[in-house]
């Protein structure tokens, strides 16, 4: 995983891991201020789905992302492929995602970032820890201009520094209504917790937080520097409205091929890094996930989508052992509107 330690992953590839691979960003783990007047140029503020108005929602939700069923010792599984960060109207799951909630009989996260006891340590492990080296001056400021561009609470500053900015990529695509808000984690966490399903957590707090952060002040800044050079520009944006429209549309075609088209993965580097961030987690996740199925539970997991495609994907690696992995396809949405900057149809 290791995003600071390789340097990186190339801006555009940071972007789509940052969105679809990391979790930890979806919680909102700045220290609470006093919130400030907002500025006319602001995003726009996320804003909750009024309780009363949820049963009506659910039923005009629609399917996004992508499903799969997986069998063995005559029980039934999922896999989900998640967004870390999404749009109002794809936060509710659709009738097909809804049933294998239902049906299931525990729901499995990366993080359940509504335990208490998670947010409690993920809060501490994105903590600046006390005695840290600072930026250089230069990065210092670019960053605090990014982090008043983005309107984000004044709080962010007290994160890691590789935190602070990766948060802010995350939320680069909030004008186009993109936010870590509407995560579909974080939704899916909640709606265990209304049908009273018990949420494991396949992965820890330290394992996220370790991937993403180096005590090295040299990776720190390498890191800090790639992230803002993606926010500086167009980079940050138009790759998570693409990667979001790829998800929304299950599109696992175009997730698995990004690489082919970010122009991201060309230096040793960037290819370790991803390997790291994304295809070194799957195997862990797979036993995780398959230790709960063989436990005798109808397992519900829902991991970033990234880990769900190509032949080391999670379906993949179920596959491999023993299970048997169906994709479950579903009618196709009316056309979405372009993503600002999308790349040919592949």
């Amino acid at each position: 995983m290791a995003m600071a330690r390789a340097a990186v992953l190339g801006r555009r590839a940071a972007a789509c891991l940052w969105l679809l691979a990391a979790p930890v960003l979806a919680q909102p783990a700045a220290v609470p201020a006093e919130p400030a007047p907002r500025r006319a140029d602001c995003p726009p503020v996320a804003t909750p789905i009024d309780p009363a108005a949820i049963p009506q929602a659910l039923r005009e939700a629609r399917d996004h992302g992508l499903l799969w069923r997986v069998e063995q010792g005559g029980r039934t599984s999922w896999l989900y492929g998640t967004l870390h960060a999404a749009r109002r109207d794809w936060m509710l799951p659709g009738p097909t995602v809804l049933a294998a909630v239902q049906g299931s009989d525990r729901i499995a996260l990366e993080l359940d970032l509504l335990d208490p006891a998670v947010g409690a340590a993920l809060q501490a492990a994105m903590r600046n820890p006390p005695g840290a080296a600072p930026l250089p001056p230069d990065l210092a400021r670019r960053l605090a201009a990014q982090i008043d561009a983005a309107c984000a609470d004044p709080g962010l500053a007290a994160l890691r520094p590789e935190l602070q900015v990766a948060s802010l990529v995350v939320m680069a695509a909030r004008r186009d209504g993109i936010d870590p808000a509407y995560g579909i984690d974080l939704v899916l966490a909640g709606l265990a917790r209304g049908l009273r399903k018990p949420v494991v957590s396949l992965e820890s707090v330290e394992l996220q937080v370790r991937a993403l952060a180096s005590d090295d002040p040299r990776e720190t800044a390498a890191a800090v520097a790639s992230g803002l050079e993606q926010l500086e520009g167009s980079a940050a944006r138009d790759a998570l409205t693409t990667l979001a429209r790829a998800w929304a549309d299950g599109r696992a075609n175009l997730l698995e091929s990004y690489g082919q088209w970010c122009d991201c993965l060309h230096t040793r580097e960037e290819r370790e890094g991803f390997e790291r961030l994304v295809v070194g987690r799957n195997p862990g996740l797979a036993r995780s996930i398959a230790a709960q199925h063989r436990a005798g539970h109808r397992v519900f997991a829902a991991v970033g989508a990234l880990h769900m495609v190509g032949p080391q994907g999670l379906p993949a690696l179920l596959a491999r052992q023993g299970f048997r992995v169906e994709r479950v396809q579903w009618p196709a949405g009316p056309a979405a509107a372009p993503a600002r900057s999308a790349p040919p149809s592949r």
